[in-house]
């Protein structure tokens, strides 16, 4: 498994490739973010760990960029911004995850393991006329390709696999963001109104909200 790493303070890069490869993985890193960027497009990676501030290209610009052609690579940022709002707009940029400076080297291991790890499960799942098709991160509604996000996607698969069941706030972040969120959920809002406007559909039906408790996705309501 290949990792890029864009990260222009040369001695957290130097460390996290050197224990990322005592770990078995290839990894490339790049400087600064327009480098990141090219080297996103031009080599094949399985996970980029970005940086927020960076020269020539900020991680956020970086992730909306890749993002308008990759929705499938998962991007963790690795950043000192440690706001609930900064959280949100990082997410909505298209990253995976959000690991807050100083972390922890070994939960990083756990969190890229993570996402890695493969899904075993039936390739296709459906609700309603909508058609999931794992393999190939790919959206049907009515037979017609819908483009979604990746994190929009997992959110998707994650309900779809508890269909008629109740599927908590705390549950959603933990088990789609792979994130523990003792403060606030907010963000789960903002992809569920995304999911929605893009299926064509309300409040009432297929994914519907639970109010002050989470969200269930069913053919039936």
């Amino acid at each position: 498994m290949k990792i890029l790493i864009v990260e222009d303070e040369v001695g957290i890069a130097n460390f996290l490739k050197q224990g990322l490869e005592e770990d078995g993985y290839d990894v490339i890193v790049a400087g600064d973010g327009k480098k990141g960027y090219e080297f996103s497009q031009s080599q094949k990676v399985d996970l980029i760990l970005l940086d927020w501030i960076l020269p020539k290209m900020t991680g956020i610009e970086v992730c909306k960029e890749i993002r308008k052609t990759d929705t499938k690579t998962p991007i963790i940022f690795l950043t000192a911004k440690d706001t609930v709002q900064e959280t949100i707009e990082g997410l909505k940029a298209g990253a995976n995850d959000y690991i807050k400076k100083p972390f922890s080297f070994e939960e990083l291991l756990v969190r890229i393991k993570i996402h890695f790890r493969a899904d075993q499960e039936i390739d296709e799942l459906t609700l309603g006329a909508i058609t999931v098709v794992q393999s190939k991160y790919q959206i049907l509604l009515n037979h017609k390709e819908v483009v979604f996000t990746q994190r929009e996607f997992e959110l998707l698969v994650y309900l779809i696999k508890n269909k008629d069941k109740v599927c908590t706030r705390n549950q959603i972040i933990e088990e789609v963001w792979n994130i523990h969120y003792e403060y606030d959920t907010g963000v789960i809002d903002v992809f569920i109104n995304s999911i929605r406007k893009k299926l064509g559909i309300n409040k009432e039906e297929l994914i519907k909200t639970i109010r002050g408790v989470g969200y269930i996705a069913s053919d039936n309501v």
